[in-house]
């Protein structure tokens, strides 16, 4: 009798929870807004936090509620940003630049010296544990392709010569392999740009570059004089080029006495 009671008692007050429940879940829902999913569909989906925020969902949500900007998806680009405004029923924003990663390290393993023999474990933030990295040059990629790893989209791979190589075309320029790297070579800068670019990131003074690398920029400004369209500056040890003045003439590269000045890649940006 005590136990068929029992029974009565837990089922009734699970009755009673479960309505209670139920009414709750009634009385506060908050009705999503419709575009919210549509968005989600328009992104990637890769949920890269490029935008800066959680992921994907997030990001629409925010969208939808006039929160942030509406062109805030990198990888997504012009036709996710055109496409978001539409929904949205507002003129687009977006930028016809494509932006790409731009890893400004020429310190192959034939040319940079390191400073002891790296045997733990092949991840750069973990390297730099050790005495700030093993790479003899403090500015210098490590090479052990933590950038490559956290790519989401497949747009690196690790070249024979110790250094990261970025696919152009895959690239979208969403900046998480900047984020990841410890020692701040990659750049994210505008795919369609034309002319030279200097592939260094050293800031020490020639000697110490020298020292370290063969074919780090020592900031002899003897490209500067060679220039006759006055793109090239030098700031801090180290020469960079205004792709804005740069018309290609590649009169530059007959006065570097380095290795680190190249052609900037070109792809066709739709």
């Amino acid at each position: 009798m005590d136990f068929v009671l029992a029974v009565v008692i837990i089922g009734g007050l699970g009755l009673i929870i479960g309505g209670f429940l139920a009414y709750s879940a009634l009385r506060f829902a908050v009705d999503e807004d419709p575009r919210v999913e549509t968005i989600c569909d328009l992104l990637p989906g890769a949920n890269c936090g490029a935008c800066g925020f959680a992921g994907c969902a997030d990001y629409a949500e925010k969208a939808v509620k006039g929160e942030v900007a509406l062109d805030c998806c990198i990888p997504g680009g012009k036709d996710v940003c055109n496409s978001i405004s539409e929904v949205m029923g507002v003129e687009s924003t977006a930028s016809a630049d494509k932006k790409i990663a731009e890893v400004r390290c020429v310190g192959t393993n034939e040319v940079a010296r390191n400073k002891f023999y790296y045997q733990g474990v092949p991840d750069c933030k973990a390297a730099m544990m050790y005495g700030k990295g093993f790479k003899a040059c403090q500015y210098g990629c490590l090479g052990l392709g933590t950038c490559v790893e956290v790519c989401p989209f497949d747009a690196m791979h690790m070249g024979d010569n110790g250094l990261p190589v970025v696919d152009a075309e895959s690239c979208t320029g969403c900046g998480i392999c900047a984020k990841a790297c410890p020692r701040d070579v990659i750049y994210i800068v505008n795919a369609n740009r034309t002319g030279k670019v200097i592939l260094c990131n050293s800031k020490d003074r020639g000697k110490a570059v020298s020292d370290v690398c063969e074919v780090g920029c020592i900031g002899c400004k003897a490209c500067i004089k060679g220039c006759p369209q006055e793109a090239i500056a030098v700031e801090n040890n180290l020469a960079s080029i205004d792709s804005d003045k740069c018309n290609d003439c590649g009169e530059c590269l007959d006065f570097c006495k380095r290795d680190a000045m190249r052609d900037v890649v070109k792809i066709a940006v739709g």
